[in-house]
């Protein structure tokens, strides 16, 4: 069953208890599914190689890769006046997520682009921004959704427009068992032609200038 395309077959008892994003990161809960895991597979969760496993760095980990979820993990996108309205670009972000259908990594790069309207924002944010909204369990093609809609939002900018190429772990290690790139492209707001040429320009001697080295 492709957890694309059905519901779980099953659901917790929460006992009424508050789960999820809105709940914030249960350590507890993460050693307790982590020891279940090493037992599924048949490893003894209290041998000396994997106790540390579940018992300290999965939980560590795992709060690591899903501070996306939680705002107060949000770097504060400090703005200043635009200096112009031009577009500003910034490519080859490196970004590192995990897949929400089997829990593996997908790594790649983004490209993002922005029109200031009245605030610009530091250069670095816009890195650190990709980097927060990346970890989370998602799905590439919402991650990219979420990296435009909320740079959008954050810079009350007059258009956003986010680009991303990954390769899934989940494509690599199982199923096809093949390294492939994954492109997904996502707007907000409002852009011009020339502006998405700039843009698509932009990345092409990225990626030109990356073939070379």
């Amino acid at each position: 069953m492709d957890s694309q395309e059905q519901q779980a077959e099953f659901q917790y008892d929460t006992g009424g208890e508050t789960t999820g994003p809105m709940a914030g990161f249960d350590e507890q809960k993460a050693r307790e599914g982590a020891r279940l895991l090493l037992e599924a597979v048949g490893r003894n969760p209290d041998e000396a190689g994997v106790y540390d496993t579940w018992y300290r760095r999965v939980p560590a980990m795992l709060e690591t890769l899903t501070e996306g979820t939680r705002h107060e993990e949000k770097p504060v996108m400090r703005t200043f006046e635009a200096e112009t309205d031009s577009l500003v670009v910034k490519t080859s972000i490196p970004l590192h997520s995990m897949c929400e259908h089997h829990l593996l990594p997908f790594d790649g790069v983004a490209h993002v682009a922005y029109r200031p309207d009245e605030e610009m924002v530091g250069l670095s944010k816009l890195i650190r921004y990709v980097r927060w909204q990346s970890r989370q369990l998602t799905t590439q093609e919402a991650l990219t959704h979420d990296i435009a809609t909320g740079l959008a939002e954050e810079l009350n900018a007059g258009g956003v427009t986010v680009e991303v190429t990954a390769t899934h772990m989940c494509e690599v290690m199982r199923g096809v068992e093949t390294a492939t790139e994954t492109t997904t492209r996502a707007e907000a707001g409002s852009l011009t032609d020339a502006d998405r040429e700039q843009f698509r320009e932009s990345v092409r001697r990225q990626s030109a200038s990356a073939a070379t080295r």
